[in-house]
């Protein structure tokens, strides 16, 4: 990647992610580091149904400057939820273990990246501490009405009429290995650039025993951060975080309107768009990694 980056680009160690877990909100969350440990702070917070593994090539490219810091949601990847947590799956317990898991890391300042379920995890951290945030990058992570695209229709329905048919339709659409396929082909010029054990991964964790319900409880609670839109878009107004909207512009879930209302709320936020679907990491991890390096040098400290 063409970039300014210092020296330590070339010191391995740095760019070598290490793979821990840490107790918080009694969840044993596990979670990918890598960077100088007194480096501005990256948080990543990934969306379904993916994990850390999303930023599996981020990571490295930030890390040459950056100590970034990217766990597995509860429900997710390879954080781990004991059954006597008796843990109930809705955005804002997810917003709470992550809470509770920067302060367990002790950080005290944070850009956030938020992409998919990471953008309402993520902004109702930044609502309960806004003080601690240095900026936001978004992919494809919405925060507007405009942005939600006609593949919601199924879960809209689901919200309007939470019977047990619906709930039925959005496993028999989504919770398989095509939908889970189609999230990551969709959109994309060339779909054979798109690493196969991205999908193959996410669908075989969420085919363990019980995900599939933690899954479907949280399409219904989804409808909760449609609700607290609003009060995101009032912080992007009131505190103006430096925004940078990185978009796959033909991601069929979270469409561009989203990506652009951003400005809306806050006129100096920059808005770039992709020609790759949902999961741009996939095929323009060079391209977000370099537009974060801009966008993040004058203000993530």
């Amino acid at each position: 990647m063409a970039n300014s980056s210092p020296s330590p680009a070339r010191d391995k160690s740095i760019l070598r992610s290490s793979l821990r877990t840490v107790e918080a909100d009694g969840v044993r969350v596990f979670y990918r580091e890598a960077g100088p440990a007194d480096g501005p702070v990256v948080l990543l917070l990934h969306g379904f149904p993916s994990s850390s593994h999303m930023y599996r090539e981020l990571i490295p490219r930030l890390a040459t400057r950056y100590r970034v810091i990217a766990p597995d949601l509860p429900g997710f990847g390879f954080t781990k939820v004991p059954e006597e947590r008796h843990y109930k799956y809705s955005f804002d317990a997810l917003a709470h273990t992550v809470e509770a898991f920067v302060e367990a890391l002790g950080l005290k300042r944070y850009a956030l990246y938020v992409f998919d379920y990471g953008a309402p995890t993520g902004y109702r951290v930044a609502l309960a501490h806004p003080e601690r945030v240095t900026a936001i990058v978004s992919q494809n992570g919405n925060a507007y009405e405009e942005g939600l695209g006609d593949s919601w229709d199924p879960i809209r329905r689901y919200w309007a009429t939470p019977s047990a048919e619906n709930r039925e339709v959005v496993r028999r659409n989504i919770l398989t290995l095509e939908g889970t396929r189609f999230q990551y082909e969709h959109g994309v010029p060339h779909p054979e650039m798109v690493a196969p054990e991205s999908y193959t991964l996410d669908q075989a964790l969420l085919e363990r025993p019980g995900n599939a319900d933690i899954q479907l409880d949280l399409f219904l609670d989804y409808a909760s951060n449609v609700k607290l839109y609003p009060a995101f878009q009032a912080y992007f107004h009131e505190s103006k975080p430096p925004l940078l909207a990185i978009w796959g512009k033909n991601d069929p879930f979270f469409i561009p309107p989203g990506a652009e209302a951003y400005r809306r709320d806050n006129p100096n936020a920059v808005v770039q768009f992709l020609d790759t679907g949902h999961f741009a990491l996939e095929t323009h991890v060079d391209e977000i990694a370099t537009a974060m390096h801009e966008f993040l040098g004058p203000v993530a400290c």
